[in-house]
């Protein structure tokens, strides 16, 4: 299992901002984030509700359970790629 917590690394210090779990020993993987990545640039992604009225429609049975036996929905939309 994997568990991310945010820390800051600045002059070759890395200080935690949330308690690490508590583990005695665990390898770890540290990803530096570009600098310019901000609350304000983030917000370029599609808005909630930013497509309707342009085409865009979710189908009706979106929300309903995958059948995945042979001829199913899905498998039809297989063969149609």
């Amino acid at each position: 299992m994997y568990t991310a917590i945010k820390a800051t690394y600045e002059k070759g210090v890395l200080t935690f901002n949330e308690a690490p779990p508590p583990i005695e020993k665990s390898e770890v993987v540290v990803l530096f984030m570009d600098t310019d990545i901000s609350e304000t640039n983030m917000s370029k992604g599609v808005k909630l509700g930013s497509l309707a009225g342009k085409g865009y429609d979710i189908p009706s049975d979106f929300n309903a359970p995958l059948d995945l036996g042979r001829n199913s929905r899905l498998d039809k939309m297989r063969l149609a790629l």
